[in-house]
């Protein structure tokens, strides 16, 4: 993503705040209402106390509902088809866009659009701003420092330090190696359950798919299609091996194992490397793993040149404002929004206790999330390295996700084959592209 090592390097610097919004008192009256449908159940309980500040300060009515994890697009459906449907919601990117362009307000006059500091962070059709992103997240192989030290001195380990692991072959030898060895390291396996469960299974038919579509976008030249060749479906296998194969469980069990099923696994110690992002920081912390020993690595999947790959870094996360709304609930919902970003309550909220990222010039250093896995990010940035777009906001759609995830996980339990994995990359794309186009 262009302008991202200037904007890593701004978020952890001070900012100029300009434009801070006036709140409407109580006492004057409060007109139209706001209905937010949050995409992230790990920050409901956040967003529920953000919109209650906000209601006793300004009389205004927010309501948050979270829709459960992996249910978002099927709640935005059935929410949007309500007489009190939502004022604000989100899409993944392009292809939800494309989706729900008809019921996103042009933003581009808008207070919020006007603290963005990069039109990169705006979902953009010609002169029309339909979306914003609100925060931007990293993602990789988050690991423990302190166990893979203690891997490093075992006799004849294969590394002697993390900064070893630049390529996929080193990792597989690391991993290998740490399964082979997990008693003497006291370890129930070298990677967490890779759980296929609807809170754990978009980890892997989204974000770790999203390797091989990035390296087949680079090698052509492109930023979407139609039509994915699986150029790269190979080194996909040989990832989903690594994962399901040298971890703390049996790969027949991956249906039943759940996202905080692996949250757990990494947290108490009891595995050495665990695929998630910045946001898992919250699952982490205050538990067997301390702050100063979380790292993360690139995920490496054996493609030329990857010592030079960084983390995955962007965003799915894009605030639209409901156009068919009355005129006051959309007023409602813009000032919301911005008080949200311009507010000492809703900056912190953000910031400190949501643990985001975000793209907006009224973040100042006082307002940079504390989080360790944050630092790892930039520390890839600052060494030169390039990130890994989210092209996953190009799949095309939740439907093609679930027919990778259902063959991913046959797979795995030895009632399929790859070659269904490949059927459902490959074939699943063109017909579900085709059935948008419709």
């Amino acid at each position: 993503m262009k302008n991202m090592k200037k904007y890593f390097a701004a978020a952890m610097s001070a900012a100029m705040v300009a434009g801070l919004a006036v709140v409407p008192t109580q006492a004057e009256e409060a007109k139209g209402s706001v209905y937010y449908l949050n995409f992230k159940p790990e920050q409901a309980e956040q967003w529920e106390a953000l919109a209650k500040t906000y209601t006793d300060q300004t009389g205004v009515e927010v309501n948050v509902l979270t829709a459960a994890s992996g249910t978002y697009e099927s709640t935005l459906k059935s929410e949007m088809a309500k007489d009190e449907a939502p004022t604000l919601f989100q899409v993944n990117g392009p292809v939800g866009l494309a989706t729900w362009k008809d019921y996103c307000l042009d933003l581009k006059d808008s207070e919020i659009y006007s603290h963005l500091k990069s039109d990169d962070f705006a979902l953009k059709e010609d002169d029309s701003v339909y979306g914003i992103a609100y925060v931007i997240e990293t993602y990789g192989i988050i690991y423990n420092k302190a166990l893979l030290s203690d891997y490093c001195a075992l006799d004849g380990a294969v590394i002697s330090d993390a900064s070893e692991i630049t390529s996929f072959d080193t990792l597989k030898a690391v991993a290998d190696d740490i399964q082979a060895r997990k008693d003497e390291l006291g370890v129930e396996g070298a990677f967490t359950s890779a759980g296929m469960d609807s809170s754990s299974d978009w980890r892997f038919k989204t974000h770790l798919a999203n390797l091989p579509i990035y390296y087949e976008y680079q090698a052509d030249g492109i930023g979407s299609t139609d039509a994915i060749k699986g150029t790269y479906l190979d080194n996909y296998k040989a990832i989903w091996d690594l994962y399901i194969t040298d971890a703390t469980c049996e790969p027949t069990m991956l249906a039943s194992m759940t996202g905080e099923d692996a949250a757990s696994e990494f947290a108490l110690g009891e595995a050495v490397f665990y695929q998630n992002g910045t946001w898992a920081y919250g699952d982490i912390t205050g538990n067997e793993v301390a702050d100063e020993d979380l790292g993360m690595l690139p995920i490496y999947i054996g493609v030329d040149g990857e010592e030079n790959q960084g983390l995955c870094t962007g965003s799915e996360n894009y605030w639209c404002v409901n156009s068919k709304a009355s005129e006051e609930d959309i007023q409602a919902t813009l000032d919301f929004l911005n008080w949200v970003v311009t507010s000492d309550e809703g900056r912190n909220s953000l910031a400190k206790e949501m643990g985001f990222t975000t793209p907006f010039d009224t973040f100042t250093e006082e307002y940079v999330a504390d989080n360790p896995l944050l630092d790892a990010a930039n520390e890839y940035i600052d060494a030169g390295k390039t990130s890994v777009t989210w092209c996953f906001t190009t799949m095309p759609s939740e439907n093609w996700k679930n027919g990778v995830g259902s063959a991913l996980l046959e797979y795995a339990q030895g009632t399929g084959e790859w070659d269904g994995v490949v059927t459902a990359f490959v074939d699943g794309w063109a017909t579900e592209y085709a059935a948008t186009a419709e």
